[in-house]
Formats: structure tokens, sequence, C-alpha cells
């Protein structure tokens, strides 16, 4: 991008906004929209300056925390009720017509907050240039919806090429080093470097930051190991070479980068650089509500909930012709990079509050048609990108960490969590081999719940032609799924059947209570869950968060967690409901709904340490990528787990009818799983410690045997 040619033209919409913040031309109630939008916008723009001055090396770390607060300020919780970026307060203050338009554009405004900390003077100057269009329809005496729309329309599809063309860039290229370059250049004692971000900054990153820099160096550099090493075993393990590989994609969040920066170092000894990018800004490159990529603190995940769906002002078939176009010509132009690529490397977070989103009837919604254009298009965009980072090639590992805002306890759990994080590999893998050899012997598995869970479900397994050296299910460790402890397979569609329930599971930030799928051959017939109070509501919330807008999806995934470990963890500090489905799913069996655990690459051979090939890697649906790609993959993954204390049992039935079981009341009973249950009596004494303390707050004692 030319800057000086982009200076002149922001120079100018900046000019014609200071006028609009004084006039009085276009009439109420737009008029006030409009001067309040022009006042954040030059609070923004002064910012600005000051960057361009050095002011961020310069001022306090109070300086720097008002001014994050006042850059947040209007979405925040306590202020979003009157807040412009509020759909609902936007209709209620500037009509039906108008009031999701012009939220719209407050939202895609916002978005400027980060871009002057990166100086992409293109992205602050497009989206002035829109403010300044959308005021002058609003100058005429008559105002057209259709028109506003029509702005926002080309706006987006008219800078796609620009802004879809550096998402993809910057997920690639190591040479767009802004983080990188704050996270290895900075003091990280000296706490103001969050502050350079631009992303909201709360008590929980500066204390995450805070805590880590109490930590010996030591500490880090084996907590990074772990990590680092995780993601070459994957490599390793998967049959893929990594010294072909030149960059990794590290995603965290805001508050680790201690612990990141000596990933950077170790992924340097491995000839990795990293690329480090920030979650999507605009909305053309988001994904929904979710975060892709380094984030700080989240102001108000009821904003980014209401505005999740905001494609439904400008999606089309045109348009999402266009957009495909783009990402096409967009990794051409890069694909040497994409070649190199070695795929990311995901630190996770756990402890903040859990969100239960509200719906907003005012809010953009997709209608049946904007649905399948999307699901339409995350099919074809996902074989654009696998043409040019080879799933086959590629490979990732994953890992979580608590946040301070899990509670006074934090220092204890966190301590667990990096414990967890390093079990024995080698104890789980025999532990777990014991488990497959007894469902290898199998043509399906039984899931009974017990109590209120409802849980009956028959999961059909593949044909092995030659047990001796082919087997269906994966010895997962600790490698690129941190923490270790499941065997997991990609299940027969035909003759899995049955029903799957939890009452209450946290999938991608958001919580289903009472949540039950109904299979049919492997895919969903029926769902329902019991967040809203109508079944329109549940289904409508189902089918946008879990079906991603599909009609239905397969079982993609069968597994039986054995981290008891982890369960135990979870019921001593009780943050069962707290932690992300990366431990989640090792704590019970656990049900993934869409691609199989091999999609993209399920052609490549995988084996198991005893050295039987894996050959559960294709499903009824995924194997149609030999007739038809587009109707081999969903683009989702989402795994649901059933908690020990909800499961009644788990067996296998062989060909003569006999039946082996692997868990009853919630505990492993099948031989050779012995040691998964030696927590239990420690498990007892927690609970009945727990109710020891509630029964001396009522002034009652009770005597605990010593275990």
């Amino acid at each position: 991008m030319n800057d000086v040619f982009f200076e002149e033209r922001y120079a100018l919409m900046r000019g014609r906004i200071q006028e609009i913040q004084k006039e009085e031309v276009v009439k109420e109630p737009y008029g006030e929209y409009f001067r309040k939008t022009a006042d954040f916008i030059l609070m923004v723009d002064n910012l600005y300056e000051k960057i361009q001055k050095g002011w961020l090396d310069s001022a306090s770390q109070k300086e720097l925390e008002e001014n994050n607060h006042a850059l947040y300020k209007d979405i925040l919780p306590e202020n979003y009720g009157a807040s412009y970026g509020n759909p609902a307060y936007a209709q209620k203050m500037l009509g039906e017509e108008f009031g999701v338009l012009l939220s719209f554009l407050y939202a895609e405004i916002r978005g400027m907050v980060v871009f002057v900390y990166e100086k992409r003077l293109f992205d602050m100057t497009v989206v002035l240039e829109l403010f300044v269009q959308i005021y002058n329809l609003f100058e005429e005496e008559e105002i057209s919806a259709k028109d506003v729309k029509d702005a926002i329309y080309w706006y987006i599809s008219d800078y796609s090429d620009e802004m879809v063309g550096y998402r993809v860039r910057e997920g690639i290229d190591p040479s767009l080093d802004f983080a990188v370059k704050i996270i290895c250049d900075s003091d990280l004692t000296d706490l103001r470097y969050l502050y350079k971000f631009g992303e909201y900054i709360t008590e929980n990153e500066i204390g995450m930051a805070n805590f880590l820099n109490t930590l010996p160096e030591e500490k880090i550099q084996a907590m990074a190991r772990t990590f680092t090493e995780g993601y070459r075993e994957g490599f390793v393990l998967g049959g893929k070479d990594i010294t072909k590989k030149k960059t990794v994609n590290i995603r965290f969040q805001l508050g680790f980068e201690r612990i990141v920066k000596e990933e950077i170092r170790q992924f340097a000894e491995m000839g990795l650089q990293p690329v480090i990018y920030r979650s999507a800004v605009h909305s053309v490159n988001k994904k929904q509500h979710h975060r892709i990529g380094y984030y700080g603190a989240i102001p108000n995940q009821q904003f980014e909930y209401d505005h999740k769906d905001d494609a439904a002002l400008y999606l089309d078939h045109e348009f999402i012709q266009r957009k495909l176009r783009v990402l096409q010509v967009a990794y051409e132009q890069v694909k040497e990079l994409a070649a190199v690529h070695g795929g990311p490397a995901c630190m996770e977070t756990f402890g903040e509050n859990p969100f239960v989103p509200k719906k907003t009837k005012e809010a953009c919604t997709l209608t049946s048609h904007q649905q399948k254009l999307q699901v339409s298009y995350d099919n074809e965009s996902g074989q654009i990108v696998n043409r040019y980072i080879k799933g086959e090639e590629r490979s990732f590992t994953i890992i979580a960490y608590p946040v301070k805002e899990i509670g006074e306890k934090f220092e204890e759990i966190f301590e667990e969590t990096v414990k967890l994080n390093t079990l024995d590999n080698e104890l789980y893998r025999k532990i777990q081999q014991s488990i497959i050899d007894a469902l290898d012997r199998g043509i399906c598995v039984h899931i009974l719940g017990k109590g209120e869970n409802e849980t009956d479900l028959t999961v059909s397994l593949h044909t092995l032609e030659n047990p001796e050296k082919q087997t269906n299910f994966e010895n997962c460790v600790a490698d690129v799924n941190i923490p270790v402890g499941e065997v997991f397979t990609s299940p027969m569609l035909k003759g899995t059947n049955g029903t799957l329930a939890v009452s209450r599971v946290f999938l991608n930030g958001l919580e289903y209570r009472g949540l039950k799928l109904l299979f049919k051959d492997g895919k969903i017939a029926e769902y329902t869950c019991k967040n809203f109070e109508t079944e329109d509501e549940n289904k409508s919330f189902l089918k946008e968060n879990l079906l991603h807008h599909h009609e239905t999806l397969p079982l993609g995934e069968f597994a039986i967690g054995t981290n008891t470990t982890a369960y135990v963890m979870a019921q001593k500090y009780n943050i069962a409901h707290l932690l992300p489905i990366l431990i989640a799913e090792k704590m019970g069996p656990h049900f993934a709904v869409g691609d199989t655990c091999y999609s993209w690459s399920e052609d490549t051979a995988v084996y198991n340490p005893d050295g039987k090939e894996i050959i559960a890697r294709d499903n009824e649906v995924s194997i149609l990528r030999k007739e038809d790609i587009s109707k081999a993959y969903l683009g989702c993954h989402t795994d649901i787990t059933i908690p020990y204390d909800e499961l009644d049992k788990i067996w296998v039935e062989i060909e003569n009818g006999e039946n082996i079981e692997i868990i009853r009341d919630g505990k492993f009973v099948l031989e050779g799983t012995e040691k998964l249950n030696e927590f239990d009596r420690t498990h007892w004494a927690i609970k009945n410690v727990n109710i020891v303390e509630e029964l001396k707050l009522k002034g009652i004692s009770l005597l605990i045997p010593s275990l």
C-alpha cells in the first residue's frame, strides 16, 4: 500500500469528520448518532497521532490504563444498554430500518482501535470513507435504507481483495511481525508492554503476566518445551517432515508473553519462525463470534454475539463467489510461504466466567438461503486452503492453562495444570493399549448414561480385515493434543444409533444446558437443549452454533477419555464447568460432530506405538472426497463429553454376542486399567471434605477415615 496516498485520503476524511462533529445538518435522531460516532473516531485519531510521536513508550501505566478503558468503555456490559454497538439500543433510537445498519457501521468503525496501533492506514481510511459516505446519504431530505445497505455491501465487496488478502498473508508471513516485536523486544517485567497491542486489558491479563514473572526461568523453559515438543512430535508420529517447514502460527491470550517468548526461541531451534496474528477485526474476515489468533480480554461477549451474523447484510451468491476468487488469488500470491507453513500451535485458557448468550431479536440473522451459502463458502474455502497448506503435510499442537479469573486458588490450579500437562506418557500408553485391545475385538460400543443423563448410544466400528496389523483406535498421549489421555476412532455411520445427552457443557465459549442429540445411522436426526424458553429458540441456537448452519452433521469421532487425574482436579476445585474441551474431553467418553479426526489427511497412514495401522480414518461422508470433495467436509469438529459421574457403563459387543465392559458406574473395570481408579479414594475424600466444610458452617462435625 502507498502510505503517502492513504495519508492524504485519511487526512481528508479526518478533516470532514471534524466538521461533522459540529454540524447539525442531519435531522434527529440520526444527527446524534453521527456526532457521537465522530467523537469516537476523533478520539482514536488523537491516539494515532500520539502513538506516532512515541507516547506508548513514555506514558505511565496509569495513563495507558485510562486510555485503554476509554477506547472500550462504550461497549462494556455496564454501558452496553445505551451503546450504538447494541443492535437493540440502535433500533430503539434510530428505528427498525436504520438501527441494524448503523449498529453494523459502528461495530466496523471500532476496528480502528487496533488499526492505529499497527498503523494500518488503508484499513483506517476506507472505514472512515464509509462513515462519511453514509453520513452524506443522511444529509438528503429522503433517506433510503436500501442506499445505506448498498453502501455497506460495496464497501465489503470492493475492499475484500485487500482485507481478505491481508488476512491470508498475516496467517503465514513472518515479516508481518507486529506482535512478535512487542513480545521479543519488550522488557516483560514492565507491564506497560501489554498496552502496545491495542487489545482490551484487564486485571486478568496484568495478573497473569505478573504471575509468570515470578516463576523461575527453568520452569518457563520446561512449560514451553512441553508445548514445542508436542508440536514436533505431531510431525514425527504423523510421518511428516518438519524440516520442510519454515513457520509456525502461535495463538495465545495476552498475559502469557513470557512463555510465548521462550516458545519462539525453542521453535527457532527447530528452524521455525513465528507467525502471530490478531483475531479478525473486519466483518468480512470474522467467523461468527469465534476468535482465531491472539487477543486480549473480551470487553463484552454479548456485543460479539450480537454481531456474529452481521454478514447477513451483504451475504449473497455474487459476494460468496467474489470472496472465493479473492481467497484463491491471495493464496496464489503467497503460495511459497503457504507451502512451508507448519500449522498452528495454540495456547488456550480456562477459568473465565462462563458466557450464556441472550437472544437479541434486533441483531442480524442469516436467512436459510444465506446459511446454505455460508456452508458452501466454508466448504469451498477449506478446499482452497488445503491446496496451499496441505493437510497431509501440516500438524498442530494445543495446550491449556488457567487464568487469574478462575479465583483465589489460581496458583494451586495452575500448578496442578502444569503437572497435568506432563503426566507419564508411557504409563497411559500401556493402559490405553489394554482398552484398544478390547475395543478392537468388537463390532460396536454401547454407551449408557445414568441418573438424569439419557444417553443410550450404540457406536458402530470398522471391520478389521487383518487384526494382527490393523486397529480402529488411536492411542493418544500428550503430543499434539495435551494433556495425555484418550483413545479415539472415526466410527462407521451405518449402525450408529441412539441418544447422546449431557446436562451441561461448554463448547466454543458457549454454555449448552440439557443438550440432547438423536443419531440415526451416524447422523444427527433430532436436536434440542434447554437454554431458552421455547423449542424454536433452542433449535435455532443449536443450528447456528453447534451444527454451524448444516441441516445435519455426522458423528466424526468417538473416544474414551482416561485422564482421571484431570477429573479429580476438576472435582477438587469445583471447576469442571470452567475447563476447556481440550481437558474435558479426557474426562469421560466424548463424541465429535462434524469432520473426522483425520480430515484432509485420510490417505496418510497412521500407526500406533505397537506398530498397528489405524484404519478408521474415513467414514461414509469423508470418503465422498473420492467422488466429489465438496460433499466430504463440513468445516467443523465439536467435541461433547459425558463426565464420569453421568455415566453408567461402556461395553464392547463382540461378534459372538459376548460383551466386554470398559467402564461400570463411572469407573474403569477392564483388566489393565486399574491404575486409573487409584484416585477414587482421593476423590471420595475431596467430595466429603467439601461436605464436612459445609456441615461445619452449620455447627455439625463428622469423622472422616484417614486415607
